[in-house]
């Protein structure tokens, strides 16, 4: 796309804006700082680097056989570089802990250690990014049914120790980057069928969370992911929203809403600022689900649009996290990458163009009928020519013109392997 047609449509689309008292620079400064999670675990279908018999499962399945998939964590590395020169902003890179660089050695869960993420720590640093962190308790020959929920001694501390460890990895990274680390823990206890137990198994979740939050830690911060159920897991979740909502609010911790953890019906968007007033933060992995958490490529729908416009609504962009969390293997990999990141920041300044000032004068006042002209009339407000712009200025690819490039980086690499 021409420069000049860009920046032509962008003059224009600035002063239709600012008519509406909305600054367009000051938006374009705000969405520089959105600083997205990138999910390293798109780019291998969350295989990882493990020298253990990965048995995948757990409530996770990645779908599809496109060619091209990372085999190893230079491959990884490779295509997240790639997609960075694809996208703009501040961002971060979010790992799993069986992503370590663990070597030819076999290091079980209970064994990981912060060394194991050293060279993490330092690609991040050269590409300009912080990390966040997972903890990983699905595909692992103690997986099972349950996990930190187990009422099996041995095998519950396995996870904690497992846990204790991430947390500790967290804590190394958010000191290496001079940036807390955020720590997602989720686990997919559960059960396939119907449950008696179920406030025993809530129980022992409660108390292995307890004693894994014992140590207090100053650079990372730990998160709780919910879900409604995962696959082999459909009939009881032990680690529900409502537990951790519960126990996020009482012990203070963030809550993790992933967009696919939920009913269809369920509005995520609704829960930001319930959460926002009895949680100290809240995580977000930003998924599309279609009839159930299939982890669908992100894009930019109305599910999507409402989270953001509602974050920006509440004043809350430094109170909420923002990661994705999708696998798709139906399609080229880093063209996944670039379409979800690339729709949650369209998502995001769409909300930040808001004329929201009005907006909230029009609710003040009892004006719904100027409130609904005017959200209806911002729909078709040039967003996408503000979009361009924002692309031209970060010196990255402009519209679709990131297809091609894409197209030439499968040519040139992904297709050889």
């Amino acid at each position: 796309m021409k420069k000049a047609s860009v920046e032509q449509s962008y003059a224009i689309a600035k002063e239709r804006y600012q008519s509406l008292g909305v600054d367009v620079e000051k938006v374009l400064d705000k969405l520089q700082k959105v600083a997205i999670s990138i999910h390293c675990w798109q780019a291998d279908d969350v295989t990882g680097f493990e020298n253990l018999n990965n048995l995948g499962g757990g409530g996770i399945q990645a779908t599809g056989n496109y060619p091209g998939k990372a085999r190893h964590i230079d491959e990884v590395r490779t295509d997240i570089a790639k997609v960075l020169t694809l996208v703009a902003g501040e961002h971060r890179l979010n790992l799993h802990a069986i992503y370590g660089d663990f070597g030819n050695k076999i290091v079980d869960r209970n064994e990981i250690e912060p060394a194991h993420f050293q060279s993490w720590m330092e690609w991040a640093k050269e590409k300009g990014l912080k990390l966040d962190f997972n903890s990983t308790s699905f595909g692992h020959p103690k997986s099972g049914d349950l996990t930190l929920a187990n009422p099996n001694s041995e095998i519950r501390e396995f996870w904690i120790e497992h846990t204790k460890r991430s947390r500790a990895i967290s804590e190394a990274m958010g000191k290496f980057q001079n940036d807390p680390c955020i720590m997602n823990l989720w686990v997919h206890d559960g059960s396939k069928d119907l449950t008696v137990n179920r406030y025993k198994y809530r129980q022992i979740l409660e108390q292995s969370l307890d004693e894994i939050f014992a140590t207090e830690y100053k650079n990372m911060k730990d998160c709780l992911e919910a879900k409604l159920f995962g696959i082999g897991f459909e009939s009881y979740t032990v680690g529900s929203y409502d537990f951790y909502l519960g126990y996020g609010a009482k012990k203070q911790k963030i809550v993790t809403l992933d967009t696919g953890h939920f009913h269809l019906s369920e509005s995520i968007a609704d829960k930001i600022s319930a959460l926002l007033l009895f949680t100290p933060e809240i995580m977000l992995h930003v998924s599309r689900p279609i009839r159930w958490d299939s982890d669908h490529v992100t894009i930019l729908n109305d599910d999507v649009t409402e989270l953001a416009k509602e974050i920006v609504r509440a004043d809350a962009l430094n109170r909420v996290h923002i990661g994705l969390d999708y696998f798709d293997a139906s399609i080229n990999r880093l063209g996944a990458y670039v379409i979800g990141i690339r729709a949650t920041q369209k998502a995001f300044l769409q909300a930040l163009l808001e004329p929201l000032d009005t907006l909230r004068q029009y609710e003040a006042n009892g004006q719904y009928f100027e409130r609904l002209a005017l959200l209806e009339e911002t729909k078709a407000l040039p967003w996408n020519a503000v979009w361009d712009y924002f692309c031209l200025k970060n010196n990255i690819a402009v519209g679709e013109d990131y297809i091609a490039e894409i197209q030439q980086y499968e040519k040139e690499v992904t297709s050889k392997r």
